[in-house]
């Protein structure tokens, strides 16, 4: 990942956007990181990793059986 500065960032815009496509660009504003351009590809990426379950599918089989099992006590549980 590169970092530019945001003032440079502004100034060279259009290859801070070529770069993008390549590589995550990382923009300082005041020697901190303020903001991070990536392609549009690699946001779409990230949003449907973001979107996968992240529950072990060994848990889940594990806690359907469990629902399965003990249905008639949550639901009392639950009045």
């Amino acid at each position: 990942m590169s970092t530019i500065t945001a003032t440079d960032a502004k100034n060279k815009f259009g290859q801070v956007l070529e770069e993008a496509q390549r590589e995550p660009v990382r923009i300082q504003k005041n020697g901190r990181d303020v903001a991070v351009l990536l392609s549009a590809a690699e946001y779409e990426r990230l949003q449907r990793a973001g979107a996968q379950p992240r529950i072990n599918p060994r848990i889940d089989a594990l806690h359907q059986r469990s629902v399965a099992k003990w249905d008639k006590v949550y639901k009392a549980l639950a009045k």
